[in-house]
Formats: C-alpha cells, sequence, structure tokens
C-alpha cells in the first residue's frame, strides 16, 4: 500500500481547544489550522484507502442546531466514512480523545430490516454472522447500534440469536486514542488492518441485508 503522512497531533489540540471555544469568531480564527491538520490529512489519507475499501467523505464539521437544545455551531469530532453499499461501510473519527476506527451499517429501511432479521434468523447466515460479530468483540471493537428492548415479533425469546434480532443496526468501533503510528506515513496501514477485522461483517449485511 501506498503511504502517506499521518494525523499530525495538531489535529487533536484542535478539537481539545475547540471544545473550550464552540463559536463562530475561534472557528474562523482557527480554520487554516482545522483545513491544514484535519481536512487536508484525513482526505489524502482517505484516498489512498479508497481503491481496497470504496470512496469516502468528510461530514461537514457544523452541527444542525435547529432541533437541539445545545446551540454550539460545530462538531467537537471529525467522522469520515467509506461506503461500500448505501449505508454500509467503514467508519473513522478524529477527536481530542484520539482516533475511533469501525464499521458496519446505521441507516435502514423496513424491508432491509426484514432482510437482516431474516439472515440473522436463518441456521447457516445466522451462525456465519454470530461467528462474525463475536471474532470482532474478539479483537477489542464494541457491538453497538440500535436495539429493541426485547426480541422482535415473531421470534422466540430463546432463539440462539436473541442479542442480534434485538438490533436495527449493526456497528462496531475501536478508541485507539493517540498512538505513536498515528502521525507518521504507518497510519494507512495501521488504519487499513483494523478496516480488514470489519470486512466479515461489512460484506455480511451487504450480501444478506444490503440497502
Amino acid at each position: 500500500m501506498n503511504t502517506i503522512a499521518g494525523i499530525p497531533t495538531e489535529a487533536f489540540r484542535f478539537y481539545a481547544e475547540l471544545e473550550e471555544n464552540n463559536n463562530r469568531d475561534w472557528w474562523l480564527g482557527h480554520k487554516d489550522v482545522y483545513d491544514a491538520a484535519v481536512k487536508e490529512p484525513l482526505e489524502a489519507l482517505l484516498a489512498v484507502l479508497e481503491p481496497e475499501f470504496g470512496p469516502a467523505r468528510l461530514f461537514r464539521p457544523y452541527r444542525d442546531v435547529r432541533f437541539s437544545q445545545d446551540k454550539s455551531p460545530y462538531k467537537t469530532a471529525q467522522g469520515a466514512f467509506a461506503t461500500r453499499q448505501e449505508g454500509v461501510g467503514y467508519y473513522l473519527q478524529v477527536s481530542a480523545d484520539g482516533l475511533l476506527v469501525g464499521g458496519g451499517y446505521r441507516s435502514h429501511t423496513p424491508a432491509q430490516l426484514a432482510r437482516f432479521r431474516a439472515a440473522a434468523d436463518a441456521p447457516g447466515s445466522g451462525a456465519a454472522l454470530e461467528e462474525i460479530v463475536d471474532a470482532v468483540a474478539a479483537a477489542g471493537f464494541l457491538i453497538e447500534g440500535e436495539k429493541l428492548k426485547t426480541v422482535p415479533r415473531g421470534f422466540g425469546r430463546d432463539h440462539p440469536r436473541a442479542e442480534l434480532l434485538k438490533h436495527k443496526t449493526l456497528y462496531t468501533g475501536v478508541d485507539l486514542g493517540q498512538p505513536e503510528w498515528l502521525s507518521t506515513e504507518g497510519a494507512t496501514d495501521e488504519i487499513a488492518a483494523r478496516w480488514r477485522q470489519l470486512r466479515p461483517l461489512v460484506e455480511w449485511v451487504g450480501k444478506y441485508a444490503a440497502p
């Protein structure tokens, strides 16, 4: 894999300061830092990862405050999503805490949810998903997602994959902090290695519960 410089430590310092100064004047006075330390390094890194993991986009740094009591205008983290299918793919986030790497799917339609539950219920595909999720958890990722409190209607409470059937979305992530390699040209290889650990989950969703 081609390598580039990673994410500079200035990126994390930028977000630590933004948390204390979340206002338009401060943002405009430090926009050049955001561009140089956050936006441009992430765009370059994602361009290198794109041939293997799909096209990625950075999320907008501005918060939608229309329906929120919190009127702070800027997000205190920069997220990016490499798309394999609509809503399915690999996630990256930079904040004051460091780097978070994840993947899975976060959005769904009723038809997609029905396909997910049918595949999780079926012995073959369901057992495969259970094995994938166990492997991902063993690798240090947290298994997350929007879930029902109980097993959905039509499935027994004693179903062997009851916890998986509760999921409406299924994604995973691991907080890596600020490892030494993050600001080096080895960052792309380290991130790619973790995304490869999540590839079975992303591919399972693409095969059995595509949007």
